[in-house]
Order: C-alpha cells, then sequence, then structure tokens
C-alpha cells in the first residue's frame, strides 16, 4: 500500500488499531451473554436501530445480522420523528438498539428516549461508558475502541460490527459464530496488510462511483461511500446490487469506475453477475471478494461470512488514508465537519 511514513494520519493510527479494540470486547463477554439472555426471554418481536452517519451504516449490517441469524424483522427508527416532530410511538415488546461512538448527540438521545417511553427495551452499543445515552439504556455493552481524535470514524466503526456480530452470537447461542470471532482480531491485521494501491491509483483523479455490495455486506459499501466523501471529496453513492438495475444502471458509461464488495455467502454469485455486467457496459470494476471476468480482484480474506464484511472494511480504510493523501487532502478534518455531530 502507498502510504507515506511523515504524513501517517490520526486516521491510519486509528484504523490500524481496531483488531486491538475487536480484542478488547473480549472482556465484557460475561456483559454479552447476560444481555444475549435477557434478549431471549423477552423475545422481541421488533427491534428498532438508533444511529446517524457510520453508526447507521453498522445499524444496517445489524439488520441483515439479526434478521437472518434470528428472524426477527428489524427497522430504523428516524430520529426526527422524536427530535423534531416530537411525537410518540407506541413499541411495547419491540427491543431498540442504539449504536454511537460518543453518546451525545441531541436527536439520537431524544429518539431513543421516545422510544423507551414506548415501551421498548433499550440496549446502547456505545465507546463512551459515561455518556448521556449509557445513562438511558436498560443495557450498556462498551464498544472498547478508545478514543477517536480523526474526524473520520474507523475503528469505532469496526468495534461497533464487532459488538453486533458478538450480539447475535450471543443471542442466539451460536458457539461456531462465537469461535469464529476468536480470529477477528487476527484477520483484521491481516486485512490491514492487504494492498489496495489499484483502487488508490484509479480514484485519485475521479469526480465519482459507485460502491455496490449485497445483504450482508451493504452496510460497508454505505460507509465506504461515506468515507470517499468525507475524506477525498469524492462524490460517491453506495448500492444494492439489487437496486442498481432499477435506474442506477444509467448512469454507467465507458470508465465509470465501481468499487464493489461481495462475501461467500447466498449474494455471491448475484454480485459476480452484476460485476461482470458492469465490466460488459465499460465500467472500471474494483471487486473486494470472489472473481469476476474483467473485473479488478482487489485482495480479500475468506472467513466466516458474516465477518467478511469487517475485515474488508478494514483493507478498504488503509486505502481511504492513502487515496486521501494521494488527493492532496487531510483526512482527519474534512472541512464543515466535526466529530460529534449535533443534530437536532
Amino acid at each position: 500500500m502507498r502510504d507515506e511514513p511523515d504524513r501517517v494520519t490520526d486516521m491510519f493510527r486509528e484504523a490500524a488499531e481496531a483488531a486491538e479494540a475487536v480484542a478488547r470486547q473480549d472482556a465484557f463477554d460475561a456483559d454479552l451473554k447476560r444481555i444475549g439472555a435477557a434478549l431471549r426471554e423477552r423475545s422481541p418481536n421488533l427491534v428498532l436501530t438508533c444511529a446517524r452517519g457510520s453508526s447507521d451504516h453498522a445499524a444496517t449490517y445489524a439488520k441483515y445480522a439479526i434478521e437472518t441469524r434470528i428472524g426477527v424483522p428489524v427497522a430504523s427508527a428516524a430520529p426526527s420523528v422524536a427530535s423534531v416532530y416530537a411525537s410518540p410511538l407506541s413499541v411495547q415488546g419491540a427491543a431498540c438498539i442504539a449504536i454511537s461512538q460518543s453518546g451525545r448527540s441531541p436527536d439520537l438521545l431524544a429518539s431513543v428516549s421516545n422510544l423507551k417511553a414506548g415501551g421498548a427495551w433499550v440496549l446502547a452499543l456505545v465507546n463512551d461508558e459515561d455518556s448521556p445515552l449509557a445513562e438511558i439504556a436498560d443495557e450498556l455493552f462498551a464498544l472498547g475502541a478508545g478514543p477517536e481524535r480523526s474526524v473520520a470514524a474507523t475503528k469505532s466503526f469496526i468495534a461497533s460490527l464487532a459488538a453486533i456480530a458478538r450480539l447475535v452470537a450471543a443471542w442466539s447461542g451460536d458457539d461456531v459464530l462465537h469461535g469464529d470471532l476468536s480470529k477477528l482480531p487476527s484477520l483484521l491485521q491481516r486485512a490491514w496488510r492487504l494492498d489496495w494501491s489499484p483502487l488508490v491509483d484509479e480514484l485519485e483523479g475521479a469526480t465519482n462511483l459507485y460502491v455496490l455490495a449485497r445483504g450482508i455486506g451493504l452496510g460497508v459499501a454505505q460507509e465506504a461511500a461515506l468515507k470517499l466523501k468525507e475524506t477525498s471529496q469524492l462524490h460517491a453513492e453506495a448500492f444494492s446490487t439489487a437496486e442498481l438495475r432499477h435506474g442506477p444502471m444509467a448512469l454507467v458509461r465507458q470508465e465509470f469506475p465501481a468499487l464493489m464488495f461481495n462475501q461467500s455467502d447466498a449474494t455471491g454469485s448475484s454480485v459476480e453477475e452484476t460485476a461482470a455486467a458492469l465490466v460488459g457496459r465499460g465500467a472500471r470494476v474494483f471487486l473486494a471478494g470472489g472473481q469476476a471476468a474483467g473485473a479488478i480482484s482487489l485482495p480479500s480474506l475468506t472467513c466466516a461470512p458474516l465477518l467478511e464484511p469487517i475485515v474488508q472494511i478494514q483493507s478498504f480504510y488503509r486505502a481511504a488514508n492513502a487515496l486521501a493523501l494521494a488527493r492532496g487532502l487531510n483526512p482527519d478534518r474534512p472541512p464543515h465537519l466535526a466529530k460529534v455531530t449535533e443534530t437536532r
């Protein structure tokens, strides 16, 4: 990977610490067992997620993980319903999973409080254990990411995904997934060393691209698109490959760039077919996971399919940092953004 040693950023350092952050979560196994038992006892008929930004992309991952592994429907709560419209909701029997790095955004707190008042049981996945969100929650799982200085969240996002996978393992009693999670820190270390410099070279002069995935990988596609906007001022749009032919394909022209995330599960062949279709339209396709004729393969580790998006986004973060520097930008201080976004 083309990194510049004298310009190693906070984003670089913090993303490189993701493996350590995920390993620290082992200390909270007792909390997870208690939370898993509470969820089995409550048997919620609905899970509502509350999050913004990168944390909302983690909530997309949670949707697919919980619906495919637990069989409980998951929907995203709109914070403005509480913070702007002040509309009470009746959610008796539901569980609310609130995901946040800071736990301090006013609209997130208003939404969680509103759902709790409406009868929801609240679980907070939060990095700051002393935050107002942690105080509101019925249960808390600490992300363990540690301080994050860069505006671009990296290790806290990966810690959120790992916490969600751990939650699913505890809730479902899946010992195989629990064992797979024990390998995740070493997988993240290996993923950090993978060379995605062909993507950096392609996007250095780009103005826009699609970031595509399907199913469990959609959340990391959304996250990658956001990071390209934040750190490289590059217009990136994330879609499910299932949605591409419902309009977005019309924009694809010769040399149009597309970054695709693929997992070794039931969605794999569909993503590869979409990659081939994009190549057929002249697009420059970069594919992490799987193979497609004419696509440029980005190195990716094969592991438990639920964990593959987590290791792929780790490789992407290093490439995103290198791309920002190549475009003459500081990924730690994107214009017009702050670390804690106080949306109301």
